[in-house]
């Protein structure tokens, strides 16, 4: 589990294909400071298992189902990404919180400056829309951030200089894919009125049902 508050911007050091799979290795310092084999981190905001470790280095291998479902696929040697430990019990949950399975690939569609803000307009596809509200969380390559508005197929968020400066959001660029992961309350809202409404059908309009919700006595 994790936070969506990133705790340091690593480099690609190699990323190396297999067939449907990949093997990353990132450099990086913070995240490493008291990480040991079969850690997690969050890469761009997906749970990666550490599976080697060096004195300023990791890595992780990628399964077939991350590389065809998030972003990571796109990234090549050099490249910048959001680094993330586990939440240990007693830390303080400053943002929200984040499983790191990510839900789809959004895309950056415009990118605008409003005062000290930047203003980021994500297009998202209905997995990750039907659980976007006003004011909700949502985790953005990793980044824990709020909606400010949405549409069908689209939302926006806003970043304070801060958050520009120290995550991946402040170098991307329009077209730019990013990885989202919606906020897991909602998930399990849905489930639960999915059961609701299943055992309902199941169940019918039987006498004790009417009886129950007030239509007989």
């Amino acid at each position: 589990m994790f936070t969506g508050l990133v705790e340091e911007l690593g480099k690609v050091k190699n990323i190396s294909s297999g067939a449907k799979s990949a093997r990353l290795t990132v450099n990086a310092h913070k995240v490493l400071l008291d990480i040991k084999l079969g850690d997690s981190i969050a890469v761009n905001g997906t749970c990666l298992t550490v599976v080697a470790i060096g004195d300023s280095w990791f890595t992780a291998d990628v399964m077939p189902e991350t590389v065809e479902r998030t972003a990571l696929s796109g990234l090549k040697a050099g490249d910048t990404v959001n680094l993330e430990r586990t939440l240990r019990v007693g830390d303080r949950l400053g943002g929200h919180i984040v499983s790191g399975h990510i839900d789809g690939v959004g895309k950056i569609v415009s990118k605008e400056q409003d005062d000290n803000a930047f203003v980021i307009r994500i297009q998202a596809g209905l997995e990750v829309m039907k659980y976007i509200i006003r004011k909700g969380s949502i985790a953005i390559d990793g980044i824990s951030l709020t909606v400010v508005e949405y549409g069908r197929d689209w939302f926006t968020v806003s970043l304070i200089p801060h958050t520009a400066a120290l995550t991946t959001l402040g170098i991307k660029k329009t077209g730019d894919p990013v990885n989202l992961e919606a906020d897991v309350i909602g998930k399990y809202v849905e489930k639960l009125l999915d059961n609701a409404s299943e055992n309902q059908v199941k169940q019918g309009f039987t006498a004790d049902f009417l009886a129950e919700h007030g239509f007989t006595l």
